[in-house]
């Protein structure tokens, strides 16, 4: 593989360093941290160890993960652009179809520190660098949407992360010969089940619950049984309420919907309480009927499930009656073994849906995203497996490190010189080693009969393993390492620092579920296994993967612990340093040669430093490195020949080496430029002063041609300006034409800023010249006819009828009523009623007329003129007066006549209606001016209002009159006069169909 270091070189001095292997002091932990914040500081978050990738999480978006940024990484060499995990990923893919091997991608880092973020962007990488076929993308496809279902079975929210993974995962995406992404597998390691049953405050379940009860749908939530309420399951609530996940939106991603079932039984087995009858034995207390449908199980099998535990007896084995302790425990067991298996069941079917079944040979590149070192106030038997699994993975580590340094060294022929470092395979051996270590113990502890504890367990410990130096306990331990130790404490003594551990519920956590599950045949052939066992063989066979493979690193780092973006956190960033083992690391790259490089590609960028290779060196490559290096002075002892490349030792020499080439490249550059300017700027200087001096004179010759044209125009057109000023009253001549078209050009401007903006405005027209009068005035007609135009077709529909009712309005009244000037501005309605205001029984009648109008009236009687209250619709063919639920007198329009004259005042809301064979309706309403024209316009009839003036008669009744008598006062109001006329106070009106 070609490592291209000269761009870390360059930029060294702009941005810390890239490549920590180019440190000058690979020991000192201040100088690492150093780099690191200066480019943190930078919003430079990815740093190389050789081929291992430092990630710094940011926690803020810095817009370096678009399609752009994918193209540049895709094909270049490692170190030719800045650190980058495309850089990392592009080059293990490339490396693997080059050499047609295996490779795995180790991301690790603690919770928070941006593992999954990390593995999300290689294979978003992967996605759109990878060839493209409609088959491909199906399974690229398929991979891409298994994270989120993973992430909602197998993520929670921890006290440092909202999306933290609660279990290892490794996947091998599949590649054919041609580099297409063909399928995948996926593994999982030590699934933290006792989250299901239990939180911290502070801490939530996992996604799953949440997403399910607040995303679910309404029928899918019936179904289930449940309520959409967290609050209302005792799983969901220990950790406290607060929430900083949106869990709806990350429903959608969610598939196989009869998964539910089991997640919504866990949740109901969660609230499943006991009570302790009078002999102590458990029962349970919470109604199951919902939960035993949903799990399908018998209730008598669930009871005795959950209330009895098996006692082995000499020849048989009985069932003897739980406590409420042992009842709630058999629960939470149950609970977590049903949980544990339908995670299991899902990473199978995923794993089914990304199988290639295609059996030409294919590589792959793993990505293993493990959980971190992990230190807390509490470390429990999760800490203890985590922290487990990264001292393997430590070893590992440095074995394969050691392994690809020594193998390159032996293939280049150079000395290779043993490294110093911790091996800490004596505290793997302490944790896995049979018979004797913490595991079998532990196994051992769980298995026997009687009543074993976790006190009893942690004094096998101190049995078994009290004169390992890595182990100690409260009762081993000096005086002052007591104190801050409890007496259920056990130390261990990691690579990366010491951890105290806490055996409470370590046997409860490891023992194996009995009666939640019947045993199949082969569990029944042999002892079973425990979780630390299970989990021990799982890291066993995840060895054996990676050992097969070729190792590509990315270590993930907090930049502080309360997720603020910008703030680099020196002392916890120091402890993640340590517990990731880079300084280790480091030491191991830099044990021999800190940089090696072809001797093609060296002599090619470092020949101008020595004469004798510059400008081209004839020779073997080999022997002209060496002319470079001892004409640069260098002893043997800083370098070593390989066969095929130079290696040089300390990264002072290359970085001195770089200067030299930076010095010697300006200089170069400098005498190049200088000979070549001074000859172009020579020839040019000539060039430049022969064409200015042809060019100055012809443009002086141009100049003043121009101006002697310029003047002799000018005094024409003064002359022509005078004289057509003199002469602007005459008639058109030749000697006043272009002023008088100056007159007229000027009106025009003029008149175009100052035209009028209203149909009404009629008084900003410019007064025109005399030449322009009568243009002038059809211009004006001209712009009125258009504003016209424009107003009229800005009118809508809705305006346009409005406008047809008030003309009709202004024919009926205008000038005969005192009022209706006033009315003008007020727009007419389309009706004073609503159908819910009408009677129903009143519309059932008219149901097959459609109404065209209606208002409340008063109706004065005919004979003491007592007021009534009405309702006046106006239908298709007539006019009804409705009292209520009563149709009192119904018009049809064709009886309408307006053959009286009337007399009466003009500012009354009386009105009459004549045409009913009982005699004249005299009725009176607040919308007098929208009554009469919707009456009108209803029974189309125009010529049926008249309107005059005194006092009027109507019909009371054939062959008797009645009289309506107008007055004035204070206050309107109409009553029965003395003479037993209606009198009527303020204006009215009466019209040809009517009288008011």
């Amino acid at each position: 593989m070609l490592l291209n270091m000269e761009g870390a070189l360059v930029a060294r001095d702009q941005v810390g360093i890239q490549d920590f292997v180019l440190l000058d002091s690979i020991t000192s932990e201040t100088a690492f941290l150093d780099n690191l914040k200066k480019r943190f500081n930078e919003n430079l978050i990815y740093t190389y160890i050789g081929t291992l990738l430092v990630s710094v999480n940011p926690y803020k978006e810095l817009g370096i993960y678009t399609k752009k940024q994918m193209e540049n990484y895709m094909g270049v060499n490692f170190f030719e652009l800045p650190p980058h995990i495309y850089a990392l990923a592009d080059n293990a893919y490339h490396t693997m179809l080059t050499e047609m091997n295996n490779h795995f991608i180790l991301i690790s880092g603690e919770s928070g520190a941006g593992k999954t973020e990390a593995s999300k962007r290689i294979l978003q990488f992967y996605a759109v660098s990878c060839p493209s076929t409609s088959l491909l993308d199906r399974a690229r496809d398929r991979m891409l949407v298994s994270n989120p279902v993973l992430e909602a079975f197998g993520n929670a929210k921890t006290l440092k992360n909202d999306n933290s993974s609660r279990f290892g995962k490794y996947m091998d995406i599949q590649f054919n010969r041609e580099g297409e992404a063909v399928g995948g597998h996926i593994l999982s390691y030590l699934l933290e089940k006792s989250r299901v049953v239990y939180q911290n405050h502070g801490e939530r379940n996992f996604h799953i619950f949440y997403q399910l009860v607040e995303g679910g749908e309404e029928e899918t939530l019936r179904l289930l049984g449940l309520e959409r309420n967290c609050q209302h399951y005792c799983y969901l609530v220990q950790g406290g309420t607060l929430n900083t996940v949106n869990y709806k939106n990350d429903w959608k991603t969610m598939i196989r919907p009869y998964l539910f079932g089991i997640i919504g039984s866990i949740l109901h087995l969660g609230n499943v309480q006991f009570e302790a009858d009078s002999k102590g034995y458990a029962h349970p207390l919470t109604a199951c009927c919902i939960l035993l449908q949903l799990l399908g199980v018998h209730v008598q099998v669930l009871q005795e499930a959950l209330t009895f535990k098996k006692i082995e007896a000499k020849t048989e084995e009985v069932l003897s009656p739980f406590s409420v302790d042992h009842a709630i425990y058999a629960r939470d067991a149950l609970t977590k073994a049903l949980y544990d298996r339908t995670f299991t069941w899902l990473v199978n079917k995923i794993n089914e849906s990304l199988e290639n079944k295609d059996s030409t040979k294919k590589t792959v590149i793993g990505l293993l995203d493990i959980y971190g070192f992990e230190v807390f106030y509490v470390n429990s038997f999760e800490q203890f497996c985590i922290n487990y699994c990264n001292e393997k993975l430590q070893q590992l580590f440095i074995q394969l490190t050691l392994k690809s340094e020594q193998e390159e060294y032996e293939a280049e022929d150079i000395e290779w010189e043993p490294v110093q470092f911790f091996n800490n395979r004596i505290i793997c051996d302490l944790v896995e080693q049979r018979h004797s270590g913490i595991i079998s113990i532990l196994d051992e502890e769980c298995m026997r009969p009687g009543e074993a504890t976790d006190l009893t367990f942690l004094e096998r410990l101190e049995e078994r393993l009290g004169n390992h130096p890595h182990f100690v306990t409260h009762r081993l331990a000096d005086q002052k390492t007591r104190k801050t130790m409890d007496r259920g404490d056990f130390r261990l003594l990691h690579y990366a620092g010491e951890v105290t551990y806490c055996v409470v519920m370590h046997q409860a956590k490891n023992s194996i579920v009995k009666h939640c599950f019947p045993p199949t045949e082969a569990d029944s052939k042999k002892r079973p296994e425990t979780v630390a066992t299970q989990f021990k063989s799982s890291l066993m066979g995840l060895t054996k993967i990676l050992t097969a493979k070729e190792p590509w690193y990315v270590r993930c780092l907090k930049s502080n612990e309360d997720k603020q973006p910008g703030r680099f956190d020196h002392v916890l960033v120091r402890h993640q340093v340590k517990y990731l083992g880079l300084m280790e690391h480091l030491r191991v790259r830099r044990a021999g040669f800190a940089y090696r490089r072809r001797y093609e590609v060296f002599l090619h960028r470092y020949k101008p430093l020595c004469p004798a290779t510059w400008p081209h060196w004839r020779g073997v490559p080999a022997d002209g490195v060496e002319r470079i290096l001892k004409h640069l002075g260098y002893s043997e002892d800083e370098y070593k020949m390989g066969r095929t490349k130079i290696f040089i030792r300390h990264p002072r020499t290359l970085f001195a080496i770089e200067d030299a080439y930076e010095i010697c490249k300006h200089e170069l550059a400098a005498k190049i430029q200088a000979k070549y300017k001074g000859y172009k700027v020579k020839g040019e200087y000539r060039k430049k002063k022969e064409a200015a001096t042809k060019i100055e004179t012809c443009w002086r010759g141009v100049q003043a041609r121009k101006e002697r044209e310029k003047r002799a125009w000018a005094v024409k057109v003064i002359k022509k300006f005078i004289k057509g000023y003199m002469t602007r009253h005459q008639a058109a001549t030749t000697d006043n034409s272009e002023y008088l078209t100056f007159v007229r050009h000027n009106y025009l401007t003029r008149l175009k800023d100052h035209l009028p903006k209203t149909v009404l405005d009629k008084s900003t027209w410019l007064t025109p010249p005399p030449v322009v009068k009568e243009a002038s005035e059809m211009l004006r007609k001209l712009h009125m006819r258009l504003m016209v135009r424009k107003y009229v077709r800005g009118i809508t529909a809705a305006q346009k009828t409005q406008l047809q009712l008030k003309g009709l309005t202004s024919e009926l009244f205008k000038g005969k009523k005192d009022s209706y000037p006033q009315s003008v501005s007020r727009p007419f309605v389309d009706t004073r009623l609503s159908e819910q205001d009408i009677n129903m029984r009143v519309l059932q009648m008219i149901r097959h007329e459609r109404i065209k109008y209606s208002i409340p009236v008063v109706k004065y009687d005919r004979n003491g003129f007592k007021p009534r209250p009405r309702q006046l619709i106006l239908t298709q063919t007539a006019a009804y007066l409705v009292e209520e639920a009563k149709m009192k007198q119904r018009i049809e329009y064709r009886s309408l006549k307006g053959d009286r004259s009337v007399s009466g005042s003009l500012s009354s809301g009386l009105m009459g209606l004549k045409g009913w064979r009982h005699g004249d309706l005299v009725l009176q309403c607040d919308h007098l001016f929208e009554a009469v024209t919707k009456l009108c316009v209803v029974a189309n009839k125009r010529n049926i209002v008249k309107v005059v003036q005194g006092s009027i008669k109507f019909d009371i009744q054939p062959g008797k009159e009645g009289f309506v008598d107008f007055g004035s006062g204070q206050e309107a109001m109409a009553y029965k006069a003395k003479n037993g006329h209606l009198m009527v106070v303020s204006a009215s009106l009466w019209c040809g169909c009517c009288r008011c």
